[in-house]
């Protein structure tokens, strides 16, 4: 399994701090696609001693419905071509009268694996595509290949994690057969486990899926295997095992250059935190993110003299590179294997399938660090790495990355609203904290054209038809802090000559609107889901003109609870009207429950209510 980098593209999306957007879908649907039923699905693996192995694999699908066609008549199977070989033993297309039709050799393609669509990759990877022929409704695909890995990428030791698919599935079995005195470990939610007969000298493990249905993963749910159904394997007789294996292939060793880089860096620093961040942000902003992929380089990083010559790397090659540079400033690090997505809870037995990241851990200063992050400054880290249990490869130990981090964003907005109901506006945006760099890194990346098209797809959204120019400040400043300003017009703000509502418009993007919605995306939850805490606060004046009478503002709110401080007020002053609001979410973790949605709900459903407030005007 091959780590993968951080994608600050991924979460950029136009001054976001948590911003979600709505769905409508009921949190009980059934998640189950029913388009096609998987009556058998088989994986037998024999390993040897040495930690290589062969897998056996059968499946048999029965398409139901015609939408499953496209997905399903062609299966990818993919392998390492280094340390594997792949072969298609029997495929065919069953018809319900009992003829079989064959999968011909010119009908199994061979390509490469699509690269990453957030980097450049190099791989040994490749895919087999088996592509069934006459593929009708009511048909069964049925496919058996074998897979021998020649390779262990832990010498001497085994690792699985598989969970069912969100279809229908009759039958389906994981088979392991080891030698008898190297035991496998398992945490199996949703299997049963049974002991089949062995050969002498060897040990077979089984387990057997229980079919149940599957709720629809809700909208910004944590990972399935925080909760569902799984079957994790493994040789290593725990955690500590796993960061020992990890260990042995990740050496850095420090060279003459690396030696003066880093007393370079540091020399005007005093603290071995800022020298560490120092550090951190020049990996950060000088070694590209590039995935090479050859043989067991999944797991086994480049060296670092390697990797600053190339000025280019994974996220295993930013550890080993920045922890070199630490080590000749003086500081000890250790790489910190981490979940990158939504899963916050590991098997208890230690496997690839979400340990997917690294970064680093400095013990002396409890830091984490993630340099793949590009668009986020040291001392931060990305929202897919908070709350997040790691294996520290050094000490064989588990630690936690930082649940929460500070950040506050003010926006201030004026609009000067015409005869007409059109208006002509300003706005500023002060983002301060963790999505400071992230802000200022999307903006950068942006075409200039593109940043004044940023207005008109944002005021879009709230159904303004308006268009405006965005100043993008210091793009080159390295501050927890970052500025941007827009200004231009709207031609709908207000349909006079009314008694009419003005929208109390205080986001543009990235605001309390943007953060207070993401809450109900789902109107009921019954997983967890991630909610990251922040502070927002944001002033609006809407300036009219004197034909143009304030006929009601709405009423001030303040709502206060154990996860929420939020506060509206609405003062008039002559033929204006100010909206300040503080919008303050606070949680012990980056996941909320869903008892937690329960209880936050009717607070959720208030500042709604005030966001969908209106000021009530009229033509005189």
């Amino acid at each position: 399994m091959q780590f993968s980098a951080f994608s600050p593209a991924r979460l950029f999306a136009a001054l976001v701090v948590l911003a979600l957007s709505l769905g409508t879908a009921h949190a009980r649907d059934d998640g189950t696609d029913r388009s096609v039923t998987i009556e058998k699905e088989t994986q037998s693996n024999v390993i040897n001693a040495d930690g290589s192995f062969v897998v056996s694999a059968e499946t048999v699908l029965l398409i139901n419905e015609e939408r499953a066609i496209k997905e399903q008549a062609q299966r990818s199977l993919s392998y390492n071509r280094t340390l594997e070989t792949l072969d298609v033993v029997q495929a065919y297309t069953q018809k319900p009268d009992g003829r079989k039709v064959p999968v011909l050799a010119e009908q199994i393609k061979e390509q490469q694996e699509q690269a990453s669509s957030g980097a450049p990759m190099f791989q040994d990877t490749r895919v087999k595509v088996v592509i069934f022929p006459e593929v009708a409704v009511g048909d069964r695909l049925v496919l058996q290949y074998k897979k021998n890995r020649t390779t262990a990428l832990f010498p001497g030791q085994f690792e699985d994690l598989s969970f069912p698919a969100f279809h229908p599935t009759q039958a389906f079995s994981l088979i392991y057969d080891l030698p008898a005195d190297m035991p496998l470990h398992a945490d199996a939610r949703g299997f049963t486990a049974s002991t089949p007969a062995a050969a002498p000298g060897r040990k077979v493990y089984r387990w057997d899926y229980v079919p149940a249905d599957k709720a629809r993963i809700e909208q910004g749910a944590v990972s399935y295997l925080d909760y569902g159904q799984f079957l994790a394997v493994s040789t290593f007789s725990d955690f500590a095992a796993f960061a020992k294996a990890y260990d042995a292939r990740a050496k850095v060793e420090q060279t003459a250059e690396i030696r003066e880089l880093a007393a370079s860096l540091t020399a005007k620093l005093d603290s071995p935190r800022a020298k560490a961040l120092a550090l951190s942000d020049w990996v950060r902003k000088n070694i590209r993110y590039v995935a090479v992929y050859m043989g067991a380089g999944g797991v086994v990083p480049h060296s670092a003299k390697t990797i600053l010559a190339n000025r280019y790397g994974d996220c295993k090659d930013h550890v080993a590179l920045l922890e070199a540079l630490l080590a000749a400033a003086g500081i000890d690090s250790t790489p910190a294997l981490v979940n990158l997505g939504n899963a916050y809870t590991l098997a208890k037995v230690p496997t690839l399938g979400v340990l997917n990241h690294a970064i680093t851990y400095v013990p002396s200063l409890d830091l984490y660090l993630d340099s793949t992050a590009e668009g986020i400054s040291a001392g931060f880290l990305p929202a897919p790495v908070l709350d997040k249990t790691v294996v520290l490869s050094k000490s064989g130990t588990l630690g936690h990355t930082p649940a929460t981090q500070d950040g506050l964003v003010q926006n201030t907005t004026v609009f000067k609203v015409t005869s007409t109901g059109a208006a002509d506006f300003t706005h500023a945006s002060n983002v301060n904290g963790w999505a400071a760099e992230l802000n200022r890194f999307g903006i950068k990346s942006m075409k200039p054209a593109d940043r004044d098209l940023l207005i008109q797809q944002i005021l879009a959204s709230y159904g303004q038809s308006a268009s405006g120019k965005l100043d993008a400040g210091n793009l080159e400043g390295t501050a927890n802090s970052y500025e941007i300003k827009m200004a231009g017009r709207t031609e709908n703000l207000v349909t006079l000559p009314g008694p009419i509502g003005v929208p109390t418009l205080s986001s543009f993007a990235g605001g309390i609107a943007q953060n207070v919605f993401g809450f109900i995306m789902e109107p009921e939850r019954t997983q967890a889901f991630g909610c990251i805490g922040g502070v927002t606060e944001e002033q609006a004046r809407f300036e009219f003109p004197k034909e143009v009478s304030v006929l009601a503002a709405p009423k001030p709110v303040s709502l206060r609870t154990a996860s929420f401080d939020y506060s509206a007020t609405y003062t008039r002053e002559a033929n204006a009207v100010v909206v300040k609001r503080r919008f303050a979410f606070t949680h012990p973790s980056a996941v909320c429950s869903a008892e937690d949605f329960k209880a936050m709900k009717p607070t959720v459903d208030a500042m709604v209510n005030d966001l969908k407030s209106q000021i009530i005007v009229q033509t005189l």
